[in-house]
């Protein structure tokens, strides 16, 4: 970690005025650390520099929002573009006819599209979309993914799953929410037993971000299943759309959900989402036809599809639909796996390094191999204690990385290969110095 610049506010002093104005200093409980949290200038490329100067190598990427990287040209450019003709009128814009094009050119479910304003907007969107589309009242998630911190749709993702995690959520939203682990045969059970599943939502990588895999063939058998039942399938791909492939995880699998969620990259990397899903279904939200009259669906939203957002999206996009920036963020996150595994096998921890596409997970315990944690329980793999998952970070942090969440990390087009020699040098300091203070030990 290099420190190359001057500044007229410590680390200390912002996060003295952060806690003084904000709940726990924070916007985000994921940027809580094991000591205060760094506050960031600005990010280029691989890179980004806290407030004091200091680099870091950054695979958090705008939490897996940054494909291209930080402050890509043709990003900034369009930014800058559309800065002078005004952030927001809250009229229809070609921008958002352009940006909604593309995302059904790139993604298969995606006949028509809405526009949201966040990731966790368009979960819940799908979600009463498909409860208003079926006549049906509940929907069935997993055990332990993340899909957006609604009332909709927040009940399972940490343990206990059948109730809400923390307080404040509605009475009886909970019950509308039918938890399940990831097991088809269970799903059949479910959906033969209860005549008021409108739909199934998962994210497509696995829990977390795929830190949890899926079992092998789980998403067709959700399709075989969904298509049986007659409930719409719903894949979560905030993180694995244009993410997994320039079609997201369903492009790259060629299975096609009836509702994609989206956010993330499909902004280019800025606050927004989108819903996208059969056109037969988004007519719920068509108030202009008489198609589903008695099922319609109001939804709002001052920012939808705002031209700031969309200028940057359209430029990403266009950029993302070459498949080139995949190519190299695939090789980068492939190479620091495979260099975990060899740090773990010479350092005799026990664990493994895996992930797909542009990611690497690591978990430190009993695995199968080194590549796989298949046969593990999302309790098993996420249950790390929190003390070690804080000191792993910190002790990359103090090495210059910047890591995703929990024990992984994304890549981008940007990171190259001295980024990967770097990182396996911290990651390996990282995991001497846990040992050496009795974190983890050898197997």
């Amino acid at each position: 970690m290099s420190t190359t610049a001057d500044t007229t506010q410590t680390q200390k002093e912002l996060w003295d005025k952060a806690l003084a104005t904000m709940p726990g200093g924070l916007s985000h409980p994921n940027r809580r650390k094991a000591d205060d949290p760094i506050f960031i200038s600005h990010g280029k490329g691989s890179r980004m520099w806290d407030v004091e100067g200091n680099e870091y190598i950054d695979y958090s990427m705008g939490s897996a929002s940054l494909l291209l990287g930080h402050a890509h040209p043709d990003v900034v450019k369009a930014i800058q573009e559309q800065a002078p003709l005004g952030t927001y009128t809250a009229s229809c814009h070609a921008l958002e006819v352009e940006w909604a094009g593309l995302i059904q050119e790139l993604i298969p479910s995606a006949e028509r599209v809405r526009f949201v304003a966040s990731g966790s907007e368009a979960t819940a969107l799908a979600a009463r979309v498909a409860r208003a589309y079926t006549g049906k009242t509940k929907i069935i998630r997993f055990q332990n993914h993340y899909n957006g911190w609604s009332d909709l749709t927040i009940t399972g993702s940490e343990t206990p799953y059948d109730v809400a995690p923390g307080h404040g959520v509605v009475p009886g939203a909970a019950e509308t929410m039918v938890v399940l682990p990831t097991d088809p045969a269970v799903v059949e059970e479910t959906l033969k037993a209860d005549p008021e599943i409108a739909g199934i939502i998962l994210e497509a990588s696995g829990a977390n971000w795929g830190s949890v895999p899926l079992p092998e063939g789980f998403l067709q058998d959700l399709r075989d299943l969904s298509d049986k039942y007659s409930v719409v399938l719903i894949f979560d791909e905030v993180i694995t759309g244009f993410r997994w492939s320039p079609g997201g995880a369903q492009g790259l699998m060629g299975i096609v959900p009836d509702m994609t969620c989206m956010a993330k990259i499909v902004t280019g990397g800025n606050p927004g989402g989108a819903l996208g899903g059969k056109a037969d279904i988004m007519e719920v939200l068509n108030p202009r036809t008489t198609t589903h009259a008695d099922r319609k669906v109001i939804h709002k939203g001052t920012f939808n599809g705002a031209p700031a957002v969309a200028a940057p999206a359209v430029a990403t996009l266009k950029i993302v639909k070459t498949g080139e920036p995949h190519k190299q963020a695939n090789a980068i996150a492939q190479k620091i796996r495979e260099g975990i595994r060899v740090i773990l096998e010479e350092h005799q921890v026990a664990g493994a390094a895996y992930g797909e596409a542009s990611t690497y997970h690591i978990h430190f315990g009993d695995t199968p191999s080194r590549d796989s944690v298949e046969g593990l329980t999302p309790e098993d793999v996420r249950g790390i204690p929190a003390s070690t998952v804080y000191a792993y970070q910190q002790a990359l942090q103090d090495r210059g990385i910047n890591n995703m969440s929990h024990l992984g990390g994304i890549t981008s087009a940007a990171h190259t290969d001295e980024d990967v020699e770097l990182t396996l040098k911290a990651i390996e300091g990282s995991i001497e110095q846990l040992m050496s203070d009795g974190v983890i030990g050898r197997s």
